[in-house]
């Protein structure tokens, strides 16, 4: 990995959301300026006089005018219009570095800029934002997953140094599995979470946070070491009244819930046949269990 300083740059930001105004933050700790931000809403222009001081407001394409470097932290839907309309009025320019935020994109969303001389850098911060000065700080350690050029990876890398984070290399062509397994590990794992409050809520349990706390942080603890090794509960065990009782329960009390559990109850027996810690048989009986409800 490359420790390499780069050049101090000029910074331009698109847009001045959560996580553009943060990361052009750290970019300015680190000794970048930045000279440009396009911020529509009134949150945005809060965030960006906040976050970042002295950054003109400007429309997209002076930003690029303005900008050595260019942060296009856009929702991914918009990443490639956006990319794509900037080319087709002129505005990128040979030699520029353009890097997007975007988890489940790699560099290939550039291409209408790279096709213009730009150098594409996709560095996608592994973290949530809330967009406060405290998120600055947050990035210190925190993990992005790099993907570049060969030639650029140096440049890429330092970047991300420079910020106060820690690069991990994700190929080209593996951006979507990457961003999957981050979408599983976060985002379902809240939802998973929110509904089993809810449910031991609805079961009439005071503050279900107090009782659940304990055996999810265990449970999150376990997996990580352990993978598969952490598995315990009634599908683990090939537990098929238990799980038929769960169906019964839910489809009376919290039809919207059921078919998840029936997905994750699956995976899980999937996953406890395949380390062996219930049978074919075991599994069978599982699975006919949960399709029959």
């Amino acid at each position: 990995m490359s420790t390499a300083r780069p050049a101090r740059l000029r910074v331009g930001v698109i847009s001045a959301g959560r996580v553009g105004s943060v990361l052009g933050a750290a970019l300015a700790r680190a000794g970048h300026q930045v000279v440009a931000v396009s911020a529509v809403s009134a949150a945005s222009r809060d965030r960006a006089e906040r976050l970042l001081p002295g950054a003109e407001v400007r429309a997209p394409d002076d930003v690029v005018a303005e900008s050595d470097l260019v942060l296009l932290a856009v929702p991914d839907d918009e990443l490639r219009p956006l990319v794509a309309g900037l080319a087709e009025t002129g505005a990128w320019r040979p030699g520029q570095l353009v890097a997007h935020t975007s988890g489940a994109l790699g560099i290939g969303a550039l291409d209408p800029a790279a096709a213009r001389g730009v150098l594409p850098l996709a560095l996608h911060p592994v973290m949530t934002f809330v967009g406060r000065p405290e998120d600055i700080d947050r990035l210190d350690g925190a993990l992005f997953g790099v993907t570049a050029d060969d030639e650029l990876r140096p440049v890429a890398e330092s970047l991300v140094l420079e910020m106060g984070g820690e690069p991990v290399w994700v190929p080209e062509t593996a951006r979507g599995l990457y961003h999957a397994a981050l979408s599983i590990g976060s985002n379902h794992l809240v939802t998973i979470v929110a509904d089993a409050l809810g449910l031991l809520g609805d079961a009439g349990v005071e503050t279900p946070s107090r009782l659940l706390a304990p055996l999810v942080s265990a449970s999150l603890d376990n997996a990580l070491r352990l993978g598969d090794g952490a598995l315990t509960g009634p599908v683990s065990r090939g537990d098929v009244a238990t799980v038929a009782t769960h169906l019964r329960t839910l489809a009376e009390r919290a039809p919207q819930v059921l078919p998840a559990y029936r997905a994750m109850a699956l995976r899980t027996a999937e996953r406890a046949r395949d380390s062996d810690r219930i049978t074919a048989a075991q599994f069978a009986d599982l699975a006919d269990t949960l399709e029959r409800g």
